[in-house]
């Protein structure tokens, strides 16, 4: 991954219009914790980078490149190709209820991006496809949201819909046969909606640097929840990170 994101800045540098560019690029823990009966939180570092000249981006750990739109002092829209990591899955060792489990890995996706803005406000949608042949299918996300402020605070919340296919839901959340035990029936969900709320907070601490906190709720499809595997209705993530902002 951070290969990836080495690349990327190279080409950004290289492509970068005349005008200076605003980079931010920070360092933080992110936590996400996990739907499975007891299993743990999955905790990492993470880096932050945010970035768009209107040709390349990267938003937090996603990144893409825009082959059409357009863009001006109070609107713009574009569809783009993008990709990000998928941070959800599970081993067997990490609960007495998954012993047995085969593991679930996470993967990488990428697909097609539409967003547009105005003023302050956003709308994107993304369709979604496994890169690296876990799931084997597709998912799509739509997501909207706003800015606003509160003394030096900004916030920046949003709502989250996922259609969730019946793959992906059997590939995190199913038990196959040959995994069923008289307390772990055997489960097929079908596919399902996952609603989600957000807000990134931002708090300035010098010109340059500032903190950042990413607050996440989802709400898995009921299908999920009814696996034999799940015992909570919600995944809660979450970042805090020191970020750098400046220009080039």
């Amino acid at each position: 991954m951070k290969y990836i994101l080495i690349f990327m800045l190279i080409i950004l540098s290289l492509n970068a219009q005349e005008s200076k560019q605003k980079v931010t690029l920070g360092l933080g823990p992110y936590i996400q914790t996990q739907p499975y009966e007891g299993a743990k939180p999955i905790f990492v570092p993470s880096p932050v980078i945010f970035f768009d000249n209107s040709l390349f981006y990267i938003r937090w750990s996603r990144f893409g490149m825009y082959f059409l739109g357009a863009k001006e002092d109070t609107y713009a829209w574009g569809f783009s190709l993008t990709a990000q990591p998928r941070t959800y899955g599970y081993k067997a060792s990490d609960s007495k209820t998954l012993e047995g489990m085969d593991e679930r890995k996470t993967t990488f996706e990428g697909g097609i991006a539409f967003s547009a803005s105005f003023h302050d406000a956003y709308i994107e949608t993304m369709l979604l496809t496994d890169m690296l042949g876990r799931y084997n299918s597709l998912i799509v996300k739509t997501e909207i949201g706003d800015e606003y402020h509160l003394g030096d605070f900004s916030f920046y919340p949003s709502l989250i819909a996922i259609y969730q296919s019946q793959k992906f839901l059997d590939y995190y959340y199913g038990v196959k046969t040959s995994e069923a035990t008289a307390q772990r029936p055997a489960y097929t969900p079908s596919d399902g909606l996952l609603l989600g709320l957000q807000t990134y907070i931002n708090y300035p601490l010098t010109k340059n640097l500032s903190t950042l906190a990413n607050i996440r709720a989802d709400y898995i499809p009921q299908t999920a929840y009814n696996s034999p595997i799940v015992k909570d209705k919600y995944i809660y993530s979450g970042l805090l990170s020191l970020i750098y902002t400046f220009k080039y």
